[in-house]
């Protein structure tokens, strides 16, 4: 067994996901990247990053069955397993389901049917070595089923008592209120950055209203903004960035220039630009979890460094002038990809 990483911080106060959801700890572990999307990534060392979150005090741990084609699923129960039994009891699986892939790698869209939904699960369970997941989503609204319908399916599975929590993913407000009017939602995961803040107008005053927590995924915009990306840096063939907008020619320059106006504001506090970053989604409510996407335990630390930081009304002033609402040049994913996005419609 990998020997955990010992990561000394300041125990946080745990935030509750949403009026009906569970209650975590401040950050949660986004896993995709250590299985897809954004190039080779190390099996011990992903392990061991799993296993360095359970230690510093993370619970929750987000991941899709679509991430890898069952890769990363696969991944956590393993690193589940071999995780001492008292840290693997408090941990809390998030899983995504319902996008469609082909051998390749592609996507072909997405099934929300309720029969889907069974079937997805139980492969998840599997995959896991869980008896349980403990909050279930549709990673994208499927367009031909009626979110009641999908909701309603994971909601006999809640009954059923192989899911705990119901959770949406990159879904509108209406959307939000249809799905609502079936069963409890505990979370909204949608991306949520200082260059992805769409969700303040509509989104999140209505998940607000009706009790529904967030998780933020994005926080660092994919490491656009996490102060180690370089004008230079040449992509892994696969890594998802090589087509997304944010990361192309004149777009990736002047969303660097944002950065290095960021890492002015972070230099000035004597911490990084990533925490800076964290430290921000943070600060935008006790009810928004942010999930890091850290693949390694350096990663990972630097993040959980971002609890330490205290963004008074000044601070929070001289990140808005630096990086100003709606001043990321390019859209968060490409054309395609954007269409599925019950959230942008």
């Amino acid at each position: 067994m990998d020997t955990l990483t010992n990561t000394q911080h300041p125990t946080p106060s745990p935030r509750p996901l949403g009026a009906t959801g569970p209650v975590t700890f401040p950050l949660g572990l986004g896993c995709m990247g250590m299985s897809a999307l954004y190039g080779e990534a190390d099996r011990a060392e992903s392990t061991a990053t799993i296993h360095a979150a359970l230690e510093a005090g993370i619970t929750l741990l987000d991941t899709g069955d679509f991430y890898g084609m069952g890769h990363n699923e696969l991944l956590i129960g393993e690193a589940l397993r071999s995780a001492p039994a008292e840290l693997r009891d408090r941990a809390l699986t998030s899983v995504k389901f319902g996008a469609l892939r082909t051998v390749e790698g592609g996507f072909t869209g997405y099934d929300g049917r309720p029969e889907a939904v069974k079937n997805f699960l139980a492969y998840s369970l599997q995959r896991l070595g869980r008896d349980h997941i403990d909050i279930y989503r549709i990673a994208r609204v499927d367009p031909d089923v009626p979110i009641e319908e999908t909701i309603g399916a994971i909601a006999e599975a809640v009954q059923a008592g192989h899911v705990r929590h119901i959770g949406l993913s990159e879904v509108g407000a209406e959307t939000m209120r249809r799905a609502a009017s079936v069963a409890p939602i505990a979370d909204l995961q949608i991306e949520y950055s200082l260059i992805s803040r769409g969700i303040e107008q509509e989104i999140l005053p209505t998940a607000r209203e009706l009790g529904i927590g967030v998780t933020a995924y994005g926080v660092l915009s994919r490491g656009l903004i996490s102060g180690h990306f370089s004008r230079e840096r040449e992509l892994a063939p696969g890594d998802f960035r090589g087509m997304s907008p944010r990361f192309q020619g004149e777009n990736l320059h002047r969303n660097l220039d944002l950065v290095e106006a960021l890492r002015k504001v972070a230099e000035a506090k004597g911490v990084t630009v990533a925490q800076t970053a964290i430290a921000w989604v943070l600060a935008q409510g006790e009810d928004i979890v942010p999930l890091v996407g850290a693949r390694r335990r350096d990663r990972l630390s630097e993040a959980l460094g971002a609890l330490e930081v205290t963004l008074d009304a000044a601070d929070l002033a001289a990140i808005e002038e630096a990086v100003p609402a709606g001043a990321a040049a390019g859209e968060r994913y490409p054309a395609a990809q954007m269409a599925h996005l019950d959230s942008e419609h």
